[in-house]
């Protein structure tokens, strides 16, 4: 069996729900990474790679390293044709310590992969207050805010009774012993009394970026139905 029978490629994706397919890497071979390039490269396609690790990257053909701009930090990496990024973030992606950077930057990167502003507001987790309320009015001043943070997860609460725009918790594996890889966080925001906060999966900064994209399109959506 040919590596190309491993996959089947969507590429009408965008036009059926506004958000192109990403390629995640992990429990993927190189050669498999490698196949689903060619197939992208062909059609003129562009991707997003997510949990890309730098061995998988290493064994890369030459042809396609190049052609990723890639972020070890993230593990994200882009191909094809980059879009601009829009010069007005409406996106804070706020990470609670700097431990939760690689997901908050895993969700600026889809963002930005999208040609959405992002600002990355990090290190103001509720151990230092002072942090956050710092710079709580430049949050404020994004229509979605996005918020990473691990152990205790108190972040996504205290930022959830702070700011009136959309709030999604990303619950980051990030703590010791009972934070049991992420699953207090997890719980922590699920059980979160700030009314209307959304939680996505334990470290999924991509999630995070898909439903910000999924509430910016259905605000431009309705922009557009009010100016007919």
């Amino acid at each position: 069996m040919s590596t190309k029978d491993e996959f089947l490629l969507d590429f009408g994706r965008a036009e059926r729900i506004g958000l192109e397919e990403a390629i995640y890497c992990a429990g993927k071979s190189a050669a498999q990474i490698d196949a689903i390039l060619d197939a992208a490269a062909e059609r003129g396609a562009r991707f997003l790679l997510t949990r890309l690790d730098t061995d998988k990257l290493d064994a890369l053909p030459g042809h396609h390293r190049r052609a990723l701009d890639y972020c070890p930090v993230s593990r994200t990496a882009f191909f094809g044709e980059p879009r601009p990024v829009e010069a007005v973030p409406t996106v804070a992606v706020v990470a609670a310590g700097t431990s939760d950077v690689p997901v908050a930057r895993e969700a600026l990167r889809t963002l930005h992969y999208q040609g959405r502003g992002a600002t990355l507001i990090a290190d103001v987790g509720v151990a230092g207050l002072w942090r956050l309320t710092q710079r709580v009015e430049e949050i404020r001043a994004h229509p979605i805010v996005i918020v990473a943070a691990g152990m205790d997860a108190a972040l996504p609460s205290v930022v959830g009774g702070l700011v009136a725009s959309p709030v999604i918790a990303v619950p980051t594996s990030v703590g010791y012993g009972v934070a049991e890889g992420g699953h207090t966080a997890l719980n922590s925001v699920l059980a979160s009394c700030a009314p209307g906060i959304t939680v996505v999966n334990i470290d999924n900064g991509y999630g995070a970026a898909c439903a910000a994209l999924r509430l910016l399109h259905a605000a431009e959506r309705l922009a557009r139905a009010a100016e007919r």
